[in-house]
């Protein structure tokens, strides 16, 4: 019998509706999470459906951590042996690109494509202007300017790749604006297929594509897949309804999950007429609705007041109704508060905006001081933006009074001093640009710009100028001095000049930070890390190997003109963490919509000035009327209302224990869709506000399961922990030296091999095919990592590979499974690994691991080939776990082998595993300790390691 513990009535029908079509309407805090966990668990104990039979779809990569963390702890409390990351469990886009990468070969992709960034999508557009800009009469729908074009073309082609529009219809429009439109989806859709590129609205379409294009892997995939659960129903859009309905088949076992008055993302695509018009998808009567109305999380004054936000739609000068677009629903308090004090109250400016400040750091300090509030961190300040000024000057104020601010999304990154020094030395480094800039000589750069620039030079010059750092200040004198006469070409880049500079303050000890510390004190070195990541990229963009005399100038103003003023006008958002939402010691300050799905002790909500705006263009209304595959659902006037009261709603809702409403007041703030409600608030100076009848709840705990694997994680740390510290902890991004493409090159054509033979397609494994596959692998991987092989190389390579067939002939149906995700959930954390090939019979296994090179020594490789034989039993420990299949033997394979033997076995001995899987444990553990004091001692490590520089007089 299922042991259902402390639900009500509504969430126990929830979790045990699991044949047919489920809606579950989920208000605030009515524990919808716990729903569907608990559902999942249903699934897998009650009704005995494999893990492998479960898909659940969610809206962050955080919530689906959650989910597996959740749900694994839930079957170790019920005893339940059952390995949950073999369910289908990510976001919509982590869950197409693993369909789309078991069935490669039948998308318009090869191997070793990027997928793009929102950034990298608008700046390769940018890079491929000309292109656009060649199509007839362009600029009648979009800007001019090359940026600000490539954006709106990037807005316009993800709305339509996600709505499945057709380019030869649009192009046979005689609406000139729609003709135009055709076009430039088509040109974009080429270079996306000429550079192997894929961006996250094609990452849907080219899985919808697989779908409904192959029946037979539809049909794979509908048998595999029995139960589907989507969370975030109400954020879904057209094409991911279609992927879902795909995937269900005739079973139409699919439990949607959402709130429809919680609906933010339309800017992104999303319709709230999923939500709204799912029952109507199936026969009348099929479908179950359950709701979920009972709230957990807030004091009940909150619950009546965002009740009455979304049930009050008229007042001066302005009404909607909700019509059909909304669920009609009450949401009821778990218990009714006790207290006189009322729960909601406002907190008023009246003068300036420094009287405002004051107030709010007075109520900050007076509930610090009442003993009611105990870390900052229960306290979160909402705004539809944080990176207006108003917003930043808050943050800047606390922060003066010694109230740190969590704001990841503010866009400080260029304001901090860290990288206000680390850019203006790296200027100061070439000379002939702080020329430029002084002479006035770049006419497109922007006067905000060149002053940002100026003042970074200044704290940098003021920095060296110290006498403790005239070491530094020399080393940049001399390496300045080389740059402005270059003859020839260095052997480093923009990032090696970064990983030099870390040998001097202030980076130095902003590197040596112990990650133990608070988010404040860790940040600076979040911020360095990040400044590699944004070098890193504009070197690959631009393929920049070496500074030489004939690029160095050049390539210096177009990363400081162009590249960096594009990033300085977008805004970087700092490191966010999610296994820590709400760091404790800062109040946070949050979007509205980064606060989706939070919640916290005490909300502050600003953005009180804003008013309902349209946000259709016109265009795309003539579009959706013409090409959508469905007619227009809601009324394009009443949009901006229904958007406005569902943010607010959202807004309000996050709070459990007290709820702020603040503003600054003056004629247009409060504005009129906030006033009344406003009004009749009483203030944080009446009496009807007691801070002592309160007691605030703590911030809850995420538990994160985190995955580990033994190349990268394991071996890494055991290399050297300061290593695993910046590159694994912090994001550091390595300097690009000469891309490993031999190997690369080698693997994939035999794991094509592989997939051919395992497709009984033995046939098709000759030398002319797989001469083709090599070719076709080695075009795509030198694109990619914008490197090649000479000709002999590639002929070694080739020769490696048909050597292996030679040595096959016979064998392949042998073979089981090539380059196989394992994973495994264990109590604290997840296991991964990647196995090149598993073959065998007679109910056991072997394991391949490939290397091309030739077979070394024994005995002069020895640690090596340790490391190698620990690798295997990793493997080996997750296949056995897995699936129950009994490893018998592991080998190491080495193509590069010409006459001898080609393979090093080692035969499976239990002991040895399990003395391995203890060092994985034990490595594991001081990771989540995040103890990296120890730095490595071999010289070959440190001598090719990016951060020898900052090691050297350690």
């Amino acid at each position: 019998m299922f042991n259902f513990g402390d639900v009500n009535d509504s969430q126990k029908t929830a979790i045990s509706t699991v044949e047919g079509p489920v809606l579950i309407t989920a208000g605030p805090g009515t524990g919808k999470t716990f729903t569907l966990v608990q559902r999942a668990i249903y699934l897998i104990q009650e009704s005995g459906v494999a893990p492998e039979q479960i898909m659940m779809a969610t809206f962050t990569e955080k919530a689906a951590k959650e989910l597996i963390t959740r749900i694994t702890n839930e079957l170790t409390a019920r005893n339940i042996i059952a390995n949950v990351n073999e369910m289908y469990i990510g976001t919509f886009h982590s869950l197409c690109l693993r369909i789309i990468k078991d069935n490669l070969e039948f998308t318009r992709l090869k191997k070793n494509y990027r997928t793009l960034d929102a950034f990298d999508q608008a700046y390769i557009v940018f890079q491929n202007i000309s292109r656009f800009r060649a199509i007839p009469n362009i600029e009648s729908v979009f800007s001019t300017g090359a940026w600000r074009m490539a954006q709106e073309i990037c807005t316009y082609v993800n709305n339509l790749l996600e709505e499945l529009v057709d380019e030869k219809a649009l192009k046979s429009d005689k609406n000139e604006s729609i003709y135009v439109l055709g076009n430039v989806l088509e040109v974009y859709k080429q270079l996306l297929e000429e550079s192997n590129l894929v961006d996250f609205a094609s990452i849907q379409t080219e899985a919808y594509r697989l779908l409904h294009d192959n029946s037979e892997i539809l049909n794979i995939l509908q048998q595999k897949i029995q139960y589907i659960m989507i969370d975030e129903y109400q954020d879904t859009n057209y094409i991911q309804e279609q992927i879902i309905f795909l995937l269900a088949g005739e079973k139409k076992n699919i439990c949607v999950v959402g709130d429809d008055d919680q609906g933010l993302y339309r800017f992104r695509g999303a319709t709230i007429r999923n939500i709204l018009e799912f029952p109507t998808k199936f026969f009348p009567g099929l479908c179950k609705v359950i709701p979920l109305v009972t709230n957990y999380r807030s004091n009940s004054d909150i619950v009546d007041f965002y009740n009455k936000w979304m049930d009050v739609t008229d007042g001066a000068k302005f009404k909607f109704s909700w019509d059909k677009f909304r669920y009609p629903k009450k949401i009821n308090p778990h218990k009714k508060s006790l207290m006189n004090s009322s729960a909601v109250i406002k907190l008023s400016g009246v003068e300036s905006e420094e009287e405002w400040h004051e107030k709010i750091l007075k109520f900050i300090t007076d509930l610090k001081y009442s003993g009611q509030l105990t870390n900052y961190n229960q306290i979160a300040f909402l705004f539809k933006s944080v990176k207006s000024e108003r917003v930043t000057n808050l943050a800047k104020y606390l922060e003066a009074n010694n109230i740190n601010v969590y704001s990841p999304r503010s866009d400080m990154f260029f304001d901090r001093d860290e990288i206000k020094i680390a850019l203006g030395i790296m200027m100061l480094l070439f000379p002939s640009y702080i020329i430029g800039l002084e002479q006035n000589a770049y006419q497109f750069l922007r006067p905000e710009l060149k002053s940002y620039y100026v003042s970074c030079i200044k704290l940098a010059n003021d920095f060296l100028n110290k006498p403790e750092h005239i070491s530094f200040k020399r080393w940049v004198y001399n390496h300045g001095k080389v740059h402005a006469s270059l003859k020839g070409s260095t052997d480093y880049t923009y990032s090696g000049l970064l990983y030099q500079m870390f040998e001097y303050e202030p980076f130095k000890s902003i590197l040596g930070i112990d990650l133990t510390a608070g988010v404040a004190d860790v940040r600076p070195a979040r911020n360095l890390a990040l400044l590699s990541q944004v070098i890193g990229k504009y070197e690959y963009l631009h393929k920049i190997d070496v500074l030489s005399t004939k690029t160095i100038n050049k390539n210096t103003e177009i990363l400081f003109n162009l590249y960096m003023r594009l990033l300085y006008e977008g805004g970087i958002s700092e490191y966010e963490d999610d296994a820590e939402y709400a760091p404790s010691g800062c109040v946070s300050f949050l979007t509205i919509h980064q606060s989706k799905g939070m919640e916290f002790p005490i909300v502050i909500v600003d953005s009180l000035s804003s008013t309902p705006r349209k946000s259709t263009r016109d265009i795309l209304v003539e579009i959706e009327r013409k090409y959508f595959a469905r007619p227009t659902y809601e009324p394009y006037d009443q949009i901006k209302f229904f958007d406005f009261w569902r943010l607010y709603y959202t807004a309000f809702s996050r709070a459990q224990d007290l709820l702020v409403l603040t503003c600054n007041e003056d004629k247009r703030t409060p504005s009129l869709y906030f006033k009344e409600l406003y009004n009749e608030l009483p203030s944080i100076d009446s009496s009807e506000f007691d801070i002592r009848e309160f007691s605030f709840k703590d911030v809850k705990p995420v538990n994160l399961k985190e995955t580990y694997s033994f190349t990268s994680h394991i071996s890494v740390y055991e290399t050297c922990p300061l290593q695993y510290k910046f590159y694994k902890e912090l994001g550091f991004m390595p300097v690009r030296a000469g891309a490993m493409i031999f190997g690369r090159l080698v693997h994939e054509t035999i794991e094509d091999i592989h997939r051919a033979a395992i497709r009984k397609e033995e046939t098709t494994i000759t030398e002319e095919n797989v001469t083709k596959w090599f070719e076709s692998n080695y075009a795509a991987i030198s694109k990619a990592e914008h490197s090649y092989l000479g000709e002999a190389q590639r002929s070694v390579a080739l020769t490696q590979v048909l050597r292996y067939i030679e040595n096959q002939q016979d064998k392949w149906h042998l073979i089981q499974q090539a380059e196989v995700d394992v994973s495994l959930v264990e109590p604290n954390y997840i296991i991964e690994g990647k196995i090149d090939l598993v073959k065998g019979e007679n109910g056991t296994v072997e394991i391949v691991d490939f290397k091309s090179e030739k077979k070394p020594d024994l005995n002069l490789q020895a640690k090596r080939l340790e490391q190698y034989r620990r690798q295997l039993h990793i493997y080996a420990y997750l296949i056995e776990t897995r699936t129950g299949q009994k490893v018998s033997n592991m080998h190491l394979y080495y193509t590069g082998e010409e006459d001898g033997v080609p393979t090093i076995t080692y035969p499976y001995t239990k002991t040895a595993i399990e003395g391995t899987m203890a060092g994985f444990d034990k490595i594991v553990k001081k990771i989540m300790k995040k103890e990296y004091n120890k730095c490595c001692n071999d010289i070959k490590v440190c001598k090719n390691c990016d951060f020898r520089f900052y090691c050297q007089h350690q």
